[in-house]
């Protein structure tokens, strides 16, 4: 069976009034991926709304803290649990539901399934059934803090949450210390001191935002370089909810030595690389490389040159 075999193709309708339903020849479920408030409760979506009361089941992180949100909104459909720790059984169970037709949205205790909150497997396994799988999107931290920190806006790199293990949190922020966009951080507050000072570290006094409680009462955006927000918290106790947005690395300048064979020919410039101790075979690669150049055109210059002497 050839790469098209393996393509599958679901169709959404969408009514006037918005509502999504699967065109599947076996009429299977759909999964809606919902994103709740990360702080306010305003910050809801009127379509999330709808979409609550009307599935046949709410997928949720934490039911209890679910449950307020949906009494809040007097929403009455029944919840069960689906996170890190039953993903595989509940999961199993959820895809049981969709394949006999029932309708689940997915939700975690704030922002958008799936971004460091359980919910990519769940997908990746409807997908793989055949079952609809569409986004309510809404609240996201990581964009809001973005775009609150006062850092470049048109790329960035999300990292979530650091690892805890020591060596792979060295090998991941040994990665990132070469990127130059903006870096996205979550922390907890118990461990933002430990983080700032990690990061200060790793990155050097880069400039930075820390920001918490994103869009509750007490919302905080505290810019400045990374020395300056570690210093600031070791003197003022860290409450709430935390995302870090961190300046990527400065672009590199070449020195005029680096560059200096841009005024001279490839033949030369393998002359010069030899004069310095460094073989034919590779001379001729490493000029390629620097000029993008083909190496039988840069070996064909230097015979060439050697000719002519």
């Amino acid at each position: 069976m050839g790469w098209l075999g393996c393509v599958t193709k679901m169709i959404i309708k969408v009514s006037n009034g918005g509502e999504s339903k699967p065109l599947t020849e076996d009429a299977k479920g759909t999964l809606y991926i919902c994103a709740t408030p990360i702080g306010n409760l305003e910050d809801i979506t009127l379509r999330v709304l709808r979409i609550l009361r009307e599935v046949d089941l709410i997928a949720a992180e934490d039911t209890r803290h679910t449950r307020k949100l949906l009494s809040h909104f007097q929403i009455h459909t029944p919840l069960t649990s689906y996170h890190r720790h039953n993903c595989k059984m509940k999961g199993e169970y959820l895809l049981r539901l969709m394949s006999a037709g029932k309708n689940i949205a997915l939700v975690s205790d704030a922002g958008m399934p799936g971004v460091s909150d359980p919910g990519a497997e769940l997908v990746a396994e409807a997908v793989k059934n055949g079952c609809a799988v569409t986004a309510a999107p809404g609240p996201s931290a990581a964009v809001t803090a973005l775009v609150v920190s006062g850092l470049p806006t048109d790329s960035y790199v999300f990292a979530g949450f650091l690892p805890a293990a020591k060596k792979a949190r060295a090998e991941k922020l040994q990665e990132l210390s070469r990127q130059q966009w903006p870096m996205i951080f979550y922390e907890a507050p118990h461990r933002i001191k430990e983080t700032l000072a990690i990061l200060l570290k790793a990155f050097g006094n880069r400039p930075a935002a820390a920001v918490r409680e994103l869009t509750k009462l007490h919302e905080e955006v505290i810019r400045g370089p990374l020395e300056e927000l570690a210093d600031h918290f070791n003197t003022v106790e860290p409450r709430g909810e935390f995302t870090l947005v961190v300046a990527g690395a400065p672009e590199e300048i070449p020195s005029e030595q680096e560059t200096a064979w841009r005024h001279i020919g490839a033949a030369v410039h393998v002359s010069m690389l030899e004069a310095e101790g460094m073989e034919r075979k590779k001379a001729v690669q490493e000029v390629a490389r620097l000029r993008g150049l083909p190496k039988k055109d840069v070996y064909r210059l230097v015979v060439e040159d050697k000719k002519s002497k």
